[in-house]
């Protein structure tokens, strides 16, 4: 008996690892498919907190700014990477030569890093394109080529239009949020000739490509779009184009895998993949983003951390979700092998519209006139966040009805402006 009690007062429990994780489709396969690592590495146990995207950001933000260390691993992107282990938040990512980093797309990899190191390994990487419905383009005669024009967009979107049937014409995001709706209004802004801030870090938001753009994408949600645009973001576009009632939606790369599996989408055999549209300028008229994995400069379980990560961005990764869950819906646009993979390219039909997306996103050259921040769909300096915010919430009310165009970007000015004063870009 004594000896049975000294057996188990020695067993050591599992190390459990918090992971903080956005409610994607990825995500929720990878939480599937992590008893493979669990079995694999008896000595950790996971728990998962999912959470909807803007809640997510507000959580990890807290939480490593004040060191709480609620979370040993966080999802995290190329907004918050460079600039969190600038400041030391952010533990170095360790990879071994199994992992081949050197297989990492070089735009992800570099957006990921800080003075060379990685700093979040990427889980999946996207752009943004523009997928539309075949059949109901063919059925009104409407055409889409391979880079359509934001005008392009809109006349298809009218002939698609059919509310007495449920559909419309157009999808866009239009929650606020800096990741949310302003992720779709700044790559509008960019082709329409606009930017965040002059090379003197001036708010640009009162400027005619603002109006224009903003103008352009409240009339046409507000025409050809569905009801309660306003509320609606990824997840939500999401489940009205697999259900059909969608013509047009113009959204993440990542989001072709979702569209076009038949087990989830009903029109997955009538779906078409082109380049996201432009206006004046094709520069910035494709986003750049990944959502990656990073450790906290104060986790005690980094070794750990360490080897899930490992595990959960690898090649390995990558084939198995293949064999289990199908090669369509593997996690993209992280890895050059992945465009390599035969089985790949043979099951997704948007993989090279989906590769052209990621490698011609330029988040050093994305606005036409020259500009003193990096990104594409947002400005790579600590008070983006609160500015994309507050800026977000008024194009939101805009399109919502409760505020003129006019109004939300004299308010988005307003709050620009008073935050980079606060932040000491000039007086």
């Amino acid at each position: 008996m004594l000896a049975f009690s000294c057996a188990v007062a020695g067993a050591q429990a599992p190390t459990e690892l918090v992971i903080a994780t956005v409610n994607n489709g990825h995500m929720i396969v990878m939480q599937r498919l992590s008893r493979h690592f669990e079995k694999a590495n008896p000595d950790i146990k996971l728990q998962w907190v999912t959470l909807e995207e803007s809640v997510l950001r507000q959580r990890v933000t807290a939480d490593i700014a004040t060191k709480g260390g609620q979370f040993d691993v966080m999802t995290i992107g190329m907004y918050e990477t460079p600039i969190w282990a600038r400041k030391g938040w952010l533990q170095e990512i360790q990879p071994d030569a199994a992992y081949e980093v050197g297989d990492l797309l070089p735009a992800v990899r570099g957006g990921l890093s800080y003075q060379g190191k990685l700093y979040a390994a990427p889980f999946y990487g996207e752009s943004s394109m523009t997928m539309y419905r075949t059949d109901l383009a063919r059925e009104a005669g409407a055409t889409l080529p391979a880079r359509p024009t934001w005008q392009q967009v809109r006349d298809a979107a009218a002939k698609m239009h059919n509310p007495a049937k449920g559909v419309y014409g157009i999808c866009l995001r239009g929650k606020p949020g800096w990741g949310d709706n302003m992720a779709l209004v700044t790559t509008m802004v960019n082709t329409f000739g606009g930017q965040w801030f002059d090379m003197g870090w001036h708010p640009q938001l009162d400027s005619r490509a603002w109006t224009e753009a903003v103008g352009f994408y409240v009339d046409l949600l507000n025409k050809y779009g569905p009801p309660g645009a306003a509320a609606n973001s990824f997840n939500e576009n999401l489940a009205l184009f697999q259900a059909g009632k969608c013509g047009i939606w113009v959204d993440a790369t990542i989001a072709a895998s979702f569209v076009s599996d038949p087990k989830a989408s009903r029109v997955a055999a009538n779906v078409g993949f082109v380049q996201a549209p432009v206006a004046v300028t094709p520069k910035g008229a494709n986003w750049l983003w990944a959502w990656a994995l990073g450790i906290p400069s104060g986790s005690a379980k980094a070794e750990q951390a360490q080897r899930f990560i490992r595990w959960a961005t690898s090649r390995d990764y990558v084939q198995l979700v293949g064999h289990e869950i199908g090669w369509a819906q593997v996690p993209t646009g992280t890895r050059t092998s992945t465009y390599r993979r035969r089985e790949f390219l043979g099951a997704a039909r948007f993989a090279m519209d989906e590769a052209i997306a990621i490698a011609t996103a330029s988040p050093t050259d994305s606005t036409l006139p020259r500009s003193p921040y990096v990104g594409v769909q947002f400005a790579a300096i600590p008070e983006f966040q609160a500015i994309g915010q507050s800026v977000g919430q008024s194009i939101s009310a805009a399109l919502a009805g409760k505020m003129s165009v006019p109004q939300a970007l004299s308010a988005g000015q307003a709050a620009a402006d008073r935050e980079m004063r606060r932040a000491g870009y000039y007086k």
